[in-house]
């Protein structure tokens, strides 16, 4: 069981990371090399959000590069309002994601779901924020996404084939020319792993 940490310490943890994440966003708008920090902390962030809309790595891979060179394009008309700066991104997903949808001839999951419209930000005002559970949700993602690169190469990949190409035992272990006793020992390693990890990250 995970024990949170009290809402005051939460909330003053929340108000120091977004006081710093201001000073990143300022430095980024005087200087653009600076956006590879805001970068570096965001990737996860935004190709979770894209990587579950599309389900497809290469498509969701496109996507945030492309969120990210918006970004960068449009930092300088960038206003804080108190938002973070992850929500703004998100909204530039969302919009990427639906443009990509439209010229598909596909509907966005979800499309006709207005809480979905309302939390992806596809029809949020410039300056309302993410910060409700579709946001929490899509962090946890992205510290999870963050957390599988991090994992021993043989355990990155059987959790990567297992669950988001939705692989077999059977055909990972042929992949990967192991027996399936030992697939199946990197998988329950890995998940024991990541799940310690992210009860600590959000005790």
């Amino acid at each position: 069981m995970v024990v949170k940490a009290p809402a005051a310490k939460r909330s003053l943890k929340r108000a120091d990371e977004q006081a710093d994440e201001r000073l990143l966003v300022e430095a980024a708008q005087k200087d653009p090399t600076r956006f590879a920090e805001l970068y570096e902390i965001n990737f996860h962030l935004v190709y979770a959000y894209i990587a579950r809309r599309v389900g497809d790595r290469d498509v969701a891979q496109d996507l945030t590069a492309d969120v990210f060179h918006k970004a960068l394009a449009n930092l300088p008309r960038f206003e804080w309002r108190g938002a973070p700066f992850g929500a703004w991104l998100l909204r530039i997903a969302a919009n990427a994601v639906a443009d990509r949808s439209k010229r598909a001839g596909r509907e966005v999951a979800n499309l006709d779901d207005p809480d979905e419209l309302s939390a992806s930000g596809v029809n949020a005002p410039a300056g309302s924020d993410l910060a409700g559970a579709e946001f929490e949700k899509t962090q946890q993602r992205a510290q999870l996404f963050l957390l599988v690169e991090q994992l021993p190469a043989d355990q990155r990949h059987v959790v990567t084939m297992r669950f988001a190409e939705e692989k077999s035992i059977r055909e990972i272990a042929q992949h990967l020319k192991r027996s399936e006793g030992a697939i199946k020992q990197l998988q329950f390693r890995a998940i024991t792993k990541l799940r310690s990890q992210l009860g600590g990250a959000y005790a």
